[in-house]
């Protein structure tokens, strides 16, 4: 991953078991990826689903590759430790390494936010974005304090009533449902 780039990270559970089994497990998660990714990364966008989870985020500058690479595999270990030890299981957690795609255009920022907003809904544990409580979605249209980039995610949109408009747009158009569902 290099400095100053987008990029969508994200990855699933093992045979599509529980990575969250319950809510305490998404908050732990999240308070482990501050821990040991929010110095290297930007976030811009998160959803935690029950078997995997999406990220967009940015690379800080004067970040090397692999310290992002050993963060996220700190943030796995950590992570699996835990609910390995927690519910008595052995093995792994997660389905192989990690996949990162890089975001390198206007639209695909726009739809990738989007699209990992809109994902609790495709699976049907959601009516609106904004009821899925581990997402970013929430924390981008409030105003208590976050570590997300959201006057940056908000101004891309062009304010917060567009960027409210335009997850209601993909919720609702056929074309843009086709690209992100």
């Amino acid at each position: 991953m290099e400095v100053g780039k987008y990029y969508h990270v994200y990855n699933r559970s093992v045979n599509r078991e529980a990575l969250f089994k319950e809510p305490r497990n998404y908050l732990f998660f999240l308070d482990k990826y501050r821990h040991y990714c929010s110095k290297h990364l930007d976030t811009l966008s998160y959803c935690l689903m029950p078997n995997h989870f999406h990220l967009f985020v940015r690379v800080k500058a004067d970040q090397e590759e692999y310290l992002v690479a050993n963060a996220f595999k700190n943030l796995f270990i950590s992570y699996a430790k835990a609910i390995n030890e927690s519910y008595g299981r052995i093995g792994s957690l997660f389905q192989n390494r990690y996949k990162r795609k890089e975001i390198d255009s206007d639209a695909y920022f726009s739809m990738i936010i989007a699209y990992i907003h809109l994902n609790p809904l495709r699976a049907g544990l959601a009516k609106q974005p904004e009821d899925w409580k581990y997402s970013s979605y929430p924390a981008l249209i409030g105003n208590q304090s976050t570590q997300l980039r959201r006057k940056e995610v908000l101004h891309w949109f062009g304010g917060l009533d567009e960027f409210i408009k335009f997850h209601q747009t993909c919720q609702s158009d056929d074309d843009a449902r086709k690209l992100l569902f």
